[in-house]
């Protein structure tokens, strides 16, 4: 129901934005085409703002542009300065330090400063959120069908077949897991206002509290969307590849699918630009899956949330009207 309300919505909508952004602690990291910002709401009630001029990777290195290539490329682009922005979003909610600092953080301390420092720090946080995505969505569901097929023989496509359950199972659980934790709940509450501020903003309404709270949560070009469509290609990719190749053992397996990861992220980053662009048949049921898994990685902001989403907004849109345009 949500996600018809959801088309018919979008339906109506003026235009199509390329702005887009992600949600995080008590605030919204937003990224136009000349821009991005992190607005955050500050233990004092107040809002932070962070602008940016926008540098692109491709402008210095035009090969970085050719479609399928640069998926991979704006994949972990984007999750740089996501993590960025994380960081930020994090400094002005700082945990309780337990005891002592250890010697490798004074270490880093007294032998990196804090430019540099933070640039390790969002490299080792960046690798080891692609390492724990790649682990638990590639490599555990094959080594779990592999252990499986060891004691009962699946043949090809029995393997195929359950190997994909796997990953989309695992997929599904960590989602609705994860909503369910208190502080992640209002990390997915920004990002329904992310998403409502996008859909006024793609309206033509007026950028007010009372304009964005009517609109949906659920937007067809999010992150979780991507998601869902690269489970669901390298499901079916996997099972292409290995219909016609038969690894020898289970870590051939993974090697192959290791190789195959860049491949399927810049088939998916192609694949919603099309749908970025376009309102068919095709287009509304490759983004029908992921609009279902918003139920779990949105949830409805309250008015202080909106106000942050508004003004990440704000400081991102482009100076010449349309330029944002899909």
């Amino acid at each position: 129901m949500a996600n018809q309300e959801n088309q018919e919505n979008q339906a109506q909508c003026a235009f199509r934005t390329t702005i887009g952004g992600q949600a995080l602690i008590e605030g919204i990291y937003m990224r136009g085409p000349e821009k991005q910002s992190v607005v955050v709401r500050n233990q004092e009630g107040e809002l932070v703002v962070k602008t940016t001029e926008l540098r692109f990777t491709k402008e210095r290195y035009p090969i970085l542009g050719i479609p399928f290539i640069r998926g991979a490329f704006a994949f972990i682009g984007t999750m740089i300065e996501g993590v960025k922005a994380l960081m930020y979003s994090a400094e002005f909610y700082p945990e309780e330090e337990l005891g002592e600092p250890t010697k490798l953080d004074k270490w880093l301390e007294a032998h990196l400063s804090d430019e540099k420092l933070e640039k390790v720090l969002v490299a080792v946080s960046t690798v080891l959120a692609v390492a724990f995505s790649v682990g638990l969505f590639f490599l555990l569901p094959t080594l779990a069908a592999g252990a499986l097929n060891y004691f009962v023989p699946l043949g090809v496509l029995g393997r195929n077949l359950v190997e994909g359950i796997i990953r989309v199972v695992i997929f599904m659980v960590y989602l609705i897991l994860i909503s369910r934790m208190k502080d992640i709940r209002r990390v997915f509450s920004y990002h329904g206002a992310e998403h409502k501020t996008i859909f006024c903003y793609e309206r033509g309404l007026e950028l007010t509290v009372e304009n964005v709270r009517s609109l949906p949560r659920h937007h067809p070009r999010c992150g979780t969307s991507f998601l869902v469509v690269v489970i669901i290609l390298a499901i079916l990719c996997y099972s292409i590849l290995f219909s016609f190749v038969t690894p020898p053992n289970t870590l051939i397996r993974m090697l192959l699918q290791l190789l195959l990861i860049p491949v399927i992220v810049g088939i998916a980053y192609e694949l919603n630009r099309y749908v970025g662009r376009h309102d068919n048949l095709f287009t509304k049921i490759a983004t029908a899956p992921g609009l279902w898994m918003q139920n779990f990685t949105t949830f409805e902001p309250d008015d202080s949330m909106i106000e942050v989403g508004i003004a990440s907004l704000q400081q991102v849109l482009p100076q010449v009207q349309g330029a944002d345009e899909w």
